[in-house]
């Protein structure tokens, strides 16, 4: 299934994607919840209630008549590893950055994540605005010390990321929160593509095109630690759970490696492109004052 978000006439609801048609999933059947994050922590059988409905028997939209926001808008978590391709390491290393030997992972705050369509703020703190294309992963199970074997059953399904940095502020301290968490630095969309249907996560293309051009581009079985050992390292930490969201790691191509450097500008259009999970497109604005 495709898993969406939606506003339709100024009303938010969950759907599914059939075609070029969005059935409404709680106007269809009561049974299920209104958001997201509730549909994914009700389990099996209500996802099971959901992926039986079909389109004659269904509230449906049009997709072009609705606006898709991000199909989590809100997690409990938006984590990201950095350093997980080996040639972006090679730009880092060139940069002067230190490399750990270790998985290396962030925070995202999750009041970044926007919409797969929506704007991005030039920020008025910063003219240092760079992007990374990435492959999300959705967990849909609460779990503590998986193992990478089972780290497979935990996951719901997937979704593009762009893990829109702020250079300067991300460079200034020990960790880089502050430099991945400004306001509507994290679009994720358009839908969350169950993972019955992905068959490979580590076969996928992905790509990153600015303004047309393409700046990145990557075969997803490149990454160093895999989405399975991904999920152990951090489940050996912290209880994961429905809905949270994990970014596994950009390719080179950063604008921020280029010389000289191609930070990004008001009007500059950012397209995430990963085949057999969808596109998100945002463009970057000035933020307002």
């Amino acid at each position: 299934m495709k898993l969406v978000t939606f506003r339709c006439r100024g009303v938010q609801s969950i759907g599914k994607l059939v075609g070029n048609q969005v059935i409404d999933l709680p106007a269809s059947d009561s049974l299920i919840p209104r958001t997201m994050l509730e549909l994914l922590q009700s389990g099996p059988a209500v996802m099971a209630r959901a992926r039986a409905i079909v389109l004659e028997a269904a509230v449906t939209y049009p997709l072009a008549d609705v606006q898709l926001d991000a199909p989590i808008p809100n997690p409990s978590k938006y984590l990201a590893i950095g350093m997980n391709y080996r040639k972006h390491v090679e730009e880092a290393l060139a940069a002067g950055i230190k490399v750990p030997d270790s998985q290396v992972w962030f925070n995202k705050q999750v009041s970044c994540v926007t919409g797969p369509f929506d704007h991005v703020h030039l920020p008025i703190a910063s003219d240092k605005l760079d992007y990374e294309a990435e492959l999300g992963v959705v967990i849909g199970r609460r779990c503590r010390h998986v193992s990478a074997a089972d780290a497979p059953a935990m996951v719901a399904g997937y979704l593009v990321c762009n893990d829109v940095s702020v250079r300067d502020w991300q460079m200034r301290s020990p960790t880089m929160m502050l430099g991945k968490s400004f306001n509507t630095h994290g679009p994720i969309g358009p839908w969350i593509v169950t993972a019955d249907e992905i068959a490979d996560p580590h076969g996928l293309s992905m790509r990153m095109l600015v303004n047309g051009e393409l700046r990145q581009e990557v075969r997803t079985d490149e990454m160093i630690y895999d989405v399975w050992d991904q999920i152990a390292y951090l489940s050996t930490v912290m209880t994961l759970e429905p809905g949270d969201v994990l970014a596994t790691g950009t390719p080179s191509g950063v604008g921020g490696a280029m010389k000289p450097p191609k930070f990004l500008r008001v009007g500059d259009v950012m397209r995430v492109e990963i085949d057999g999970v969808g596109h998100i497109e945002n463009v970057v604005v000035a933020e307002p004052t």
